[in-house]
């Protein structure tokens, strides 16, 4: 890694420490000031070679700023980067050869067709050999779904096809990692499935992903690994599996018997924490209770309500979902659905 100051900032909540060589994107310490407002504070990535990374949190938690660093887009005000095993900034021509990345929106030149675009983005890349030129365009305008309007011009594409046609820009040469942020901004149900079945193809062909998003449902259907930042803080980051944990489970009761479900459940040794809306047409409500280590038994709690004279219209068990673990860290809701 470069070391470009001092290090600021605390550590964050770590579930997933992996040797630095098994490491597709490592940070020390990274941080960003414009002036007096700290953009980024001190955070310690670790990105896992062959990994479909989630950067989740709310716009503005600075997902944008941290991936424009380890680009070497804007300088970094102090700490370390390490991208692809190499330190960064001082090693960017021999690392961004072998990174794709779509980073705040796809631009392109309006009245040329997106094969005409991809063409003279990829003139411009002396790393690319110009023989196969074509055959690679069409390949990658194919993979994205968009052969259909290859010849169209670009300001008649759509937001979501500007989006994959910036996706298959960053997928014109073989790349170890590729960093997207935002990627399926704009696009339609559709459209958000291709890609996101084509992130995890590039992930199982071994390319390391890295994806920026503020939509939790995203992340949770096609990454494997996540970090979470709120107000420019890294305040955890692992496999979701870890992240999911440190919430307790929870029993769900509807029943028109509030009173008695409470009192039953905290008998029990349970832990009842509220009401949901009541339904007036038939007088039921739901009782939630924490469900700590599965104890006791579903079985048991049923028995004991309906040995107490508690109606029971429904009863769940629920494990916590990664968005209530989110919130807990942040104190802030995520876009849950596009």
């Amino acid at each position: 890694m470069t070391n470009v100051g001092a290090r600021q900032g605390t550590a964050p909540e770590n579930t997933d420490a992996r040797p630095a060589s098994d490491l597709a994107i490592a940070t020390r310490g990274l941080t960003k000031r414009f002036r007096r407002q700290t953009a980024v504070n001190g955070i310690d990535l670790m990105v896992p070679r062959g990994a479909v990374f989630g950067f989740l949190g709310p716009n503005g938690s600075g997902k944008t700023t941290s991936i424009r660093m380890l680009l070497g887009l804007t300088a970094a005000t102090s700490g370390e980067i390490s991208v692809l095993g190499e330190p960064m900034p001082g090693h960017l021509r021999d690392v961004l050869p072998r990174v794709g990345s779509l980073v705040e929106g796809p631009a392109f030149y309006p009245f040329l067709s997106g094969t005409a675009n991809l063409h003279r983005l990829d003139t411009a890349d002396r790393h690319a050999p110009s023989r196969s030129r074509r055959g690679r365009v069409a390949r990658a305008i194919e993979r994205v779904g968009l052969s259909h309007a290859a010849d169209k011009k670009v300001h008649a594409y759509s937001l979501g096809m500007k989006q994959r046609l910036g996706i298959a820009n960053a997928l014109l040469r073989p790349r170890e990692l590729l960093v997207l942020d935002e990627p399926t901004n704009g696009l339609d149900p559709q459209g958000t499935r291709e890609v996101r079945g084509l992130i995890r193809s590039l992930a199982a062909e071994g390319t390391t992903v890295f994806v920026s998003s503020h939509l939790l449902a995203e992340v949770e259907q096609m990454c494997t690994h996540a970090a979470v930042m709120s107000a420019g803080t890294l305040v955890a980051q692992g496999t979701l599996a870890d992240l999911g944990r440190g919430s307790e489970p929870r029993v769900r009761i509807t029943t028109p018997d509030v009173d008695s479900a409470v009192r039953v459940l905290a008998e029990l040794g349970l832990r009842p924490e509220r009401l949901g809306s009541r339904d007036t047409a038939r007088g039921d409500a739901s009782v939630t209770a924490a469900h700590p280590a599965g104890q006791p038994p579903a079985e048991a709690i049923v028995t004991a309500l309906v040995a107490a004279g508690v109606r029971i219209r429904g009863f769940v068990l629920e494990e916590p979902s990664l968005e209530e673990r989110f919130v807990a860290l942040t104190g802030e809701g995520f876009d849950v659905v596009q």
